[in-house]
């Protein structure tokens, strides 16, 4: 959603970062550049005129630090200033209540209110391990209240049993006393919507909003709306008192602006983001790490917390044990390419390394496909255990029978033997190389709860001298603080091949230096 604003950023950034002091013109222009950025992005006027100027009386009597250039100051006052629009700190959905918390969802037809709700109960049924029961109040959009049944049964969440006739104010009483009676520990009610908004509308919330006296009220906004999402949030919190804000099609090419303008205008968190259809596609709304992605400095922590969601911490310590006695055959790397694709495939995860956004032209042109996935997986599932086992084994007539089986040439066999190869042979030498597995591993056997343990040490050297691990050169002009900004742990990810990506990004799946089809 904020790739255009990123890309506008990053070449204004590249320009100021380049020269050894700023004057105040040069600062002035970047600020006209950034000013028409944002407007072009789609962010409220009056949050952009603020932005700007609270930018400039920071960078104009800014001290610069010894350490780092002009430039860099600049950018890292922005970063700032974007992480104080978007509302400094992060707010999940507030269960801190007696139970039953009710959470009351609004908003307009069609933006996502059903389906966000469902993706909300199954979230704090999983992740939170509460008990939830999700009741439909919309009885007037045709087959509403069964949607929402339906989505309950996909995500084994229970959905209040459909009385025909009750209206929507009855609906949330019975709904309050059946999540009483049952033990439940929140109550999500979502409610109808409109096309726009009106009377009717906002005296049916009242309504509801007395008979529930919901915890929180969470207004649920389609990003792509843009600016008129702003409107509407405000009209919603005058008239019923929003607590947060849910936006969906986060991952649409929308413009981004809504999201941006939210906090500032209306005073009311963005609590959770929508990045997909599938019902697990929802995360929390961090500041601080979206301001990181416009900028270009990577969303490492997203990423970790991705893969500790994505990888089962059993398997992984099987494989580091595997790898250790430098065993990696075929039924591993099948295993690999499977968490690679759970991790949203090639594409997702290098969006949320630092310093790729610049990149983005040669990861286009190099043809990354993140279907190459299925198909190697389809590879290896052609062949017999022994084959998986023993790859040596795979001699030309074995490798037809194999190519006929997954419908791929025979060339992508031997890409795929060749890659396999290359793995096995680096993991046999970190099984050698004491100590390097541990390093490499250490992330996803350790600390598989979140964060990778970081080694305030190394990220010191690291930042230093403003390398990653994994070889890869941080973009020039991120803040101080920002070039340590990949843990240690990340190397060692099922799929993410070894320390150093041979040929810039090679040792991933599929990214050897041969140029793909």
């Amino acid at each position: 959603m904020f790739e255009s604003l990123s890309d506008r950023l990053s070449g204004i950034f590249d320009k100021l970062t380049g020269r050894g002091a700023l004057s105040e013109n040069d600062v002035n222009e970047a600020l006209r550049e950034i000013r028409r950025a944002l407007i072009e992005a789609d962010v409220a006027l009056p949050v952009v005129r603020s932005f700007t100027d609270k930018v400039r009386n920071r960078a104009v009597g800014a001290e610069v630090v010894k350490s780092v250039t002009p430039g860099q100051m600049v950018v890292k006052i922005v970063h700032d200033q974007l992480i104080e629009m978007l509302g400094a700190e992060s707010q999940g959905v507030d269960l801190n209540a007696a139970a039953p918390v009710a959470i009351m969802m609004v908003g307009l037809q069609g933006s996502g209110k059903t389906t966000t709700t469902a993706k909300i109960a199954r979230r704090l049924t999983q992740r939170d391990k509460r008990k939830v029961l999700m009741a439909s109040l919309d009885t007037r959009r045709p087959a509403a209240q069964e949607q929402l049944k339906v989505l309950g049964e996909q995500n084994d969440v229970d959905s209040l049993p459909i009385i025909e006739g009750q209206g929507p104010v009855e609906i949330a009483k019975r709904a309050m006393t059946a999540a009483k009676l049952g033990g439940y520990d929140v109550v999500l009610l979502d409610t109808a919507g409109r096309i726009h908004i009106d009377e009717p509308l906002m005296a049916e919330m009242a309504e509801v909003k007395a008979a529930a006296d919901p915890h929180e009220i969470i207004l649920v906004a389609d990003a792509l709306t843009g600016q008129d999402a702003v409107n509407l949030a405000k009209n919603f919190d005058e008239r019923v008192g929003i607590t947060g804000i849910a936006l969906t099609r986060m991952d649409g090419d929308g413009r981004g602006g809504a999201a941006l303008s939210m906090q500032a205008v209306t005073g009311k968190p963005v609590k959770l983001i929508g990045t997909g259809e599938k019902s697990d596609a929802l995360e929390d709304f961090h500041p601080k790490r979206i301001a990181d992605r416009i900028l270009g400095m990577g969303d490492i922590v997203s990423l970790v917390e991705k893969a500790a969601e994505a990888i089962d911490a059993e398997k992984a310590a099987e494989m580091a044990r595997k790898m250790q006695k430098g065993h990696f055959d075929l039924n591993d790397l099948a295993e690999q390419l499977k968490q690679m694709e759970k991790l949203g495939g090639m594409s997702g995860m290098m969006g949320m390394l630092p310093g790729v956004g610049k990149m983005k032209k040669q990861i286009e042109a190099s043809n990354i496909d993140d279907k190459m996935f299925k198909r190697q997986v389809a590879i290896i599932q052609s062949m017999t255990k022994l084959e998986k086992r023993k790859p040596e084994l795979l001699k030309a007539s074995r490798k037809k029978r194999i190519a006929a089986g997954a419908g791929v040439d025979v060339s992508e066999v031997n890409k795929l033997l060749k890659m396999h190869r290359q793995m096995a042979d680096m993991m046999k030498k970190m099984g050698k190389g004491k100590g390097m597995l541990g390093k490499m591993m250490g992330g996803l056997t350790g600390g598989m709860g979140g964060m990778p343990n970081v080694d305030p040490k190394q990220l010191e050297e690291m930042a230093k001298s403003g390398q990653l691990p994994g070889g890869m050169e941080l973009p020039k002009g991120l803040p101080g603080g920002m070039a340590g900004g990949m843990p240690p742990g990340m190397p060692g990810l099922p799929g993410l091949g070894g320390p150093k990506m041979p040929g810039g990004l090679g040792g991933l799946p599929g990214m050897g230096k041969g140029k793909k089809k």
